[in-house]
Formats: C-alpha cells, sequence, structure tokens
C-alpha cells in the first residue's frame, strides 16, 4: 500500500496513457484491489509489476511482466519511468534485473516488448539490452488523430 500514491500518479497520467492503451481513470478502489492482489502468483494472474525504486525507497518507475504464458514460456515486459528520473540508467538496469529473474526464477524462453514506433527511447533501451525487432504492427495504435505502427521487440534466452 505503500506505492499506491505512486501508483496513481502513473496510472492516471494521462501523458502514459497511449504506452497502456488506458483511455480513463483507474479508480482508488481499483488500484487498491490491485496491490491487494500483488501476492498472487505470477501464473495465477498472469503478470507482476515491480517498483523500481532509489536505495532510500523513492520510486521512480515501474517495470511489468504481463501476458505470463508458462506453456509457451514467455511474457511481455513494459517499463515506465518518471521523467525527471530518466537518462540516469534506471532502465537499463531494470531491464536487466527482469530479464534475468525470467531466466532464473521463472525459466521463460523469451521476453517480448511492443514499442509504438515514436518511441525513440524505448526502442534504444530495448536494442541495447538485446532485444530484436521482428515484426510491425501497422496503424495499430490511434493517437491524437494518427494511426501510429507497432514494434514487435523479442528477446530470446
Amino acid at each position: 500500500m505503500d506505492d499506491l500514491v505512486f501508483l496513481d500518479q502513473i496510472e492516471n497520467n494521462v501523458d502514459y496513457w497511449e504506452l497502456s492503451d488506458t483511455n480513463e481513470p483507474f479508480s482508488r478502489e481499483l488500484l487498491i484491489e490491485y496491490i491487494r492482489a500483488s501476492d498472487k502468483s505470477i501464473e495465477e494472474v498472469h503478470q507482476k509489476r515491480f517498483v523500481i525504486a532509489l536505495s532510500d525507497e523513492t520510486a521512480v518507475g515501474f517495470i511489468d511482466l504481463f501476458d505470463f504464458n508458462y506453456l509457451h514460456s514467455r511474457a511481455g515486459v513494459g517499463i515506465i519511468i518518471e521523467k525527471e528520473f530518466r537518462g540516469r540508467g534506471f532502465a537499463s538496469e531494470a531491464l536487466k534485473l527482469i530479464c534475468d529473474y525470467a531466466v532464473s526464477e521463472l525459466k521463460l524462453h523469451q521476453l517480448y516488448a511492443n514499442i509504438v514506433e515514436d518511441n525513440n527511447e524505448s526502442i534504444a533501451l530495448f536494442e541495447k539490452m538485446g532485444f530484436e525487432q521482428v515484426a510491425i504492427k501497422r496503424d495499430w495504435h490511434y493517437s491524437k488523430g494518427n494511426f501510429k505502427n507497432e514494434l514487435l521487440y523479442q528477446r530470446i534466452f
């Protein structure tokens, strides 16, 4: 529950909605329910969110595993770092740690990421961390009156 305010700040920030396919605010009650369910296993709820925090416990972002599929040994990964903390290596470190966790703890064969084509920061991050672009989903996102392509990146372990 200590992360409720930060979760609300991220999830209900309209600037991030394009990244998460969100189109309306989450209620405080729904976010509390989400936090209460966070102790369930990834096998049960098919997702797991980790807070990215400084040593003084200041939250700077989230990294998520979603669409977890035990049978096919894969999961999606998404990351968000608050603007004032970007460019300091937090995203790279978090992505490295989540890849290590996916292999050592979850025994996954691959992770994938969906990135809108004009999100150059994310593209650079995922490519730096060994993800390869394997597909283009044409006109996948509608945003501000325009359709955008979405790029599919994979990292096979």
